[in-house]
């Protein structure tokens, strides 16, 4: 199971519940000014969301290594913290406040900068001799830090790409993963077999009620998409590919069956996170995820034979195939902390030691998030998963931005998405109805 994937489709909720709560923490503050000693015996606490007992083991497994390192630092960790919990602790602060925080949510990142709640990095990387340019993706970077605040930095990485099953597409005499969107409806409507007001199986299900079918995930494929532009303004109502992408989800809808009969057959769905999920039951052939279900699909014992590609893209960007949406977990600093030169010795290495990287990527099976870990012979790489480290490593694979309102943006075009498919609401007036809600949004947030 994934120790960053599997919180995806609550992430933006819970950021942006929580953000006016954190953004009543200390603001507007300057780079760190940290004065402890990193070589003194301290203990720090560090707190983070894994709850499942392979990933609670895997990050306590690389907090044992930072110790054996660095015996001087005790590492009081605490999991299961949700970004709710963690925001309120940074803004209480005192002894029993983290000192350094993980999160699964991009999300929360704008946020987290915005607030002042936890520090700069860049005098932290800049006093190790570290050049994050030549460390970090360029797309991690990107969603780990704001308004030029790296308050965070990169903890592994998620990448989505498309999942199928090979049995029903040897049944279907379908010989490779289609490289267009125009070429994935035929494959998906190929792939779909009715049973009467039902299916015995759905090629996909396409609706943004569906697992990871978000806007967000497949705007990556039309894109990059900005969605703001330089002034901080939604672009969502002008950018093309946004009503380009909406267009075409809607009309794969009304091909698979339209939303009705959809939403009908998807309340049959088991748990996401559980063997009862849709792809690995069969029920659907493809299925857009993150490079966690490869592992997964395989502990519920799937009957079948799994392909793993890249997502589709638009027909006259076919030369861009390969490229997907990228997310993951970030790291950081209480600003409150009295410990900050010492919590950056945990955080410089959990995200820039190679060896360290690797382990963790290994045990959690996600995405490496330094450009020497993705590139490690001692990454644990089956032909499956090699599909997700090369949308991590594509030039034109992208990420949300961060935002002043958290994930808040997101959840708006979402909730277009939800009226848009079921025909409630009309394309061009419903994306200007959403970039002013936006607008708003953000506004109120700075």
């Amino acid at each position: 199971m994934s120790g960053t994937g599997f919180r995806r489709l609550t992430a933006a909720a819970a950021a942006a519940a929580a953000l006016m709560l954190l953004t009543t923490a200390c603001t507007g503050q300057g780079a760190s000014t940290a004065s402890d000693d990193p070589t003194a015996d301290v203990t720090l606490n560090f707190w983070h969301g894994w709850s499942a007992p392979g990933e609670v083991k895997a990050i306590e497994d690389n907090v044992a290594r930072f110790r054996a390192a660095h015996p001087h630092i005790k590492v009081k960790v605490t999991g299961n913290m949700t970004d709710d919990k963690i925001k309120q602790a940074l803004r209480a602060g005192g002894d029993k406040a983290p000192d350094v925080i993980s999160s699964f949510s991009t999300d929360s990142v704008g946020s987290f900068c915005n607030s002042g709640a936890l520090v700069d990095l860049d005098p932290f990387l800049t006093k190790s001799g570290i050049d994050k340019a030549k460390v970090f993706p360029k797309t991690l970077l990107d969603y780990t830090r704001f308004n030029g605040n790296q308050c965070t930095l990169p903890l592994l990485s998620d990448a989505y790409g498309l999942y199928y099953n090979k049995d029903a597409y040897r049944a279907a005499g379908i010989t490779e993963p289609p490289k267009t969107w125009s070429q994935f409806a035929e494959v998906a409507q190929k792939l779909t077999k009715a049973s009467g007001d039902s299916y015995e199986q759905l090629g996909f299900m396409p609706t943004f009620h569906g697992y990871e079918t978000t806007p967000m995930h497949y705007l990556a494929q039309w894109g990059p998409v900005a969605y703001f532009d330089t002034a901080g303004k939604s672009t969502v109502a002008q950018e093309p590919a946004v009503a380009q992408m909406f267009t075409y989800q809607k009309d794969l809808v009304a091909k698979l069956g339209g939303y009705e009969k959809l939403d009908r057959f998807r309340a049959t769905f088991g748990d996401e996170w559980s063997a009862e999920h849709p792809f690995h039951q069969g029920k659907v052939a493809m299925q857009l995820d993150g490079e966690w279900r490869l592992a997964m699909a395989k502990e519920a014992g799937v009957g079948f034979e799994i392909g793993t590609a890249p997502l589709p893209v638009p027909d006259d960007q076919v030369a861009e195939y390969g490229k997907g949406y990228l997310s993951g977990t970030v790291t950081g600093i209480a600003r409150g902390s009295k410990k900050q030169n010492a919590a950056w010795e945990l955080v410089k290495y959990m995200t820039t030691d190679t060896d360290a990287v690797v382990a963790f990527a290994n045990a959690l099976h996600n995405v490496p998030s330094t450009l020497a870990a993705l590139n490690s012979p001692a990454l644990q790489v089956e032909p499956g998963f090699r599909t997700f480290i090369d949308i991590a490593a594509h030039p034109r694979s992208s990420s949300t931005p961060a935002q002043a309102d958290g994930g808040a943006y997101q959840l708006t075009l979402q909730d277009f998405g939800y009226r848009h498919e079921q025909g409630t609401e009309e394309l061009t007036a419903g994306l200007r109805k959403a970039a002013a809600q936006i607008d708003t949004d953000v506004a109120k947030a700075r």
